[in-house]
């Protein structure tokens, strides 16, 4: 009898270990673990970011996986570096992450990718060292000359203009900043002279600060480009509490949900962005790709993006990146219909 029960107890010790050898101990949806995609904005308090973060949560609840939000206090690189090893520790899957300096994220976001980590950036790029893939809102040249022909057109063609931008070390801010220059180049804007670049580091009282210091410095400035969701916000309460209707043109990239109030009273005659929430939630998908294996961020990879539909790896400059799209113009006649999207 004891035979017996020793033989059973052993056929049962193998079933049960083969049982569990046959269970993935990390998996995204159904049993198991699941795995854990982080996302690390700029700051808290920014809105743009907010909605980034619903997007993404939207693509990893869609795939079964567990997110993981962190938003710094400060848009600086020291809080991201801290939030990384953080992430580190806890053995996430995936970073993405929306950069505050191209390059000093560097041996962190390397000493994830070296331990297993799947790393991308998204809205405001690392260096092609620090990432496997960058997601993009939309080509950085279009970007940049578009506000310009904007403004060009809302001043007439000649005039002091004067840009606000986030921080000094912002990626996606520089890039489009330098096709803005590149733009003015062009002989049709000779009568136009941007006489100031000024960064009010996307928080909203030094953005504040920062278009009232350009309007007491430069008393004929004609227009102002923010090219920053809480900067555009911040300048047009400020043209808006002066009075300065038309007589200081405003252009730039905004929230419709923000910017709603001061398109229709004429303070901004129209303004461009993308889709936040598409931001992220291509970025999710993104992160879920690299972590399964079925891209590794080499140009002309392709991968299915939920709603989005077919996306692809191109080559870029700096590595490579996947494009969301084109910048979209809000104005007085479509800023209804999207003031309660985001």
């Amino acid at each position: 009898m004891r035979k017996i029960i020793a033989v059973i107890m052993s056929v049962l010790l193998v079933v049960s270990m083969l049982a569990a050898c046959s269970q993935p101990t990390r998996q995204t949806g159904g049993g198991g673990a699941k795995k854990k995609y982080a996302i690390i904005v700029k700051s808290t308090g920014n809105p743009f970011n907010e909605k980034q973060i619903e997007g993404f949560r939207e693509a990893i609840e869609e795939l079964g996986g567990e997110v993981i939000a962190k938003a710094p206090d400060q848009p600086t690189a020291e809080a991201q570096i801290q939030m990384i090893e953080e992430l580190i520790a806890q053995k996430v899957d995936a970073i993405a992450i929306a950069a505050n300096d191209p390059d000093a994220l560097q041996p962190a976001l390397q000493k994830a990718m070296k331990q297993g980590i799947k790393v991308l950036s998204f809205d405001s790029a690392v260096n092609s060292q620090s990432r496997m893939v960058h997601v993009n809102q939309a080509d950085a040249e279009r970007i940049g000359r578009i506000q310009i022909q904007a403004i060009y057109e809302m001043i007439g063609g000649e005039g002091d203009i004067a840009i606000l931008s986030a921080t000094s070390q912002a990626t996606n801010q520089n890039t489009w900043i330098e096709w803005m220059k590149e733009e003015l180049k062009d002989p049709k804007y000779s009568k136009i002279n941007l006489v100031k670049i000024a960064y009010g580091d996307d928080l909203r009282d030094k953005s504040v600060s920062e278009t009232e210091a350009l309007l007491k410095s430069f008393p004929n400035l004609k227009g102002i480009i923010a090219p920053t969701t809480v900067g555009i916000a911040a300048a047009a309460k400020v043209l808006t509490d002066k009075g300065l209707k038309g007589q200081v043109q405003l252009t730039g990239l905004g929230l419709p949900s923000e910017m709603a109030e001061y398109i229709k009273n004429g303070v901004c005659q129209w303004m461009y962005l993308w889709n936040p929430i598409d931001v992220g939630y291509l970025a999710g998908y993104t992160a879920h790709a690299l972590v399964e294996g079925k891209i590794t961020g080499k140009e002309g990879e392709k991968f299915e993006a939920g709603r989005l539909g077919e996306k692809e790896v191109i080559k870029v400059d700096d590595g490579t990146e996947i494009m969301l799209g084109d910048p979209f113009r809000f104005d007085i006649n479509n800023i209804d219909e999207w003031k309660d999207v985001y």
